[in-house]
């Protein structure tokens, strides 16, 4: 799905990473992470003074992700945005924040963190 207007032009293609483990050889496990779904994302930045202080600090970049309402995000979804290659871990579900039934423009946000996948 994709959202149309002007929330379009501030949306980008992301590809949802799917997690799975094989042996690593030694008696141990190695992670790996295969392309999933396609969706569209706007991924905004917080930028506010206090998450600035906790990314001086060594905390985690945190972003807010706006996905149509038809492509939720779960907590700990892994996804890449495809414009730079950038990977995010959502740290909420989206559909605890989303439009009403009524609304004529449906969405759902979730809150992110930059991510390295292990």
């Amino acid at each position: 799905m994709s959202f149309v207007g002007i929330m379009n032009d501030f949306t980008d293609e992301c590809t949802l990473l799917e997690r799975s483990r094989v042996p690593d050889g030694e008696g141990g496990w190695l992670n790996t992470w295969t392309d999933g779904l396609r969706f569209e994302a706007a991924i905004l930045h917080d930028n506010t003074l206090d998450a600035r202080i906790a990314e001086s600090e060594g905390m985690h970049a945190t972003y807010t992700v706006t996905t149509h309402k038809g492509e939720p995000l779960d907590f700990h979804d892994v996804f890449r945005r495809e414009r730079d290659g950038k990977v995010f871990r959502a740290t909420s579900d989206s559909t605890d924040v989303q439009t009403p039934q009524t609304a004529t423009f449906q969405f759902c946000q979730a809150s992110a963190e930059e991510w390295k996948l292990t």
